[in-house]
């Protein structure tokens, strides 16, 4: 199955940690999915079969890399199961929301293969102080034949 995740869509967490998951993204990502630790101080969401395409990536890194055991540990020990409520809702652990300093208001953002869940205000912070300009980056994209 091939699917695009793209669109940005805002929410509120209630004071049990659940939020609503953007209709369009249950489409995409099912009833079932994966959230762990991004980057970026944000959550990424992936649906069940990206999740298999990502551990078996996380599964060749060298285990005699320093780098590579981290980051495994990093994205691997924050990653949780989720199940869609009836109300379309998911509970965000606590040391998710703490990672990505999620109190209330939250963006989704579809990345292609995965949903982005940042707070806010950490969203607006990083929109409004990127280093480089949209501009900027496309040049360097071009490198890349994208």
């Amino acid at each position: 199955m091939f699917y695009m995740l793209m669109g940005q869509y805002e929410h509120t967490i209630d004071a049990k940690g659940r939020v609503i998951i953007p209709a369009k993204f249950r489409e995409e990502l099912g009833d079932r999915f994966v959230l762990t630790k991004g980057l970026d101080n944000c959550l990424f969401v992936y649906s069940l079969e990206e999740w298999k395409n990502i551990e078996a990536k996380l599964k060749t890194l060298p285990l005699t890399k320093k780098d590579a055991r981290a980051f495994t540990r990093f994205f691997l020990a924050g990653a949780v199961e989720c199940e869609i409520d009836k109300q379309g809702r998911i509970l965000i652990p606590a040391n998710l929301r703490s990672h990505a300093k999620i109190e209330k208001d939250v963006i989704f953002i579809g990345v292609s293969t995965r949903v982005e869940i940042w707070s806010r205000e950490v969203w607006e912070e990083y929109s409004n102080n990127m280093d480089v300009s949209f501009e900027e980056i496309a040049e360097h994209l071009d490198d890349l034949n994208i």
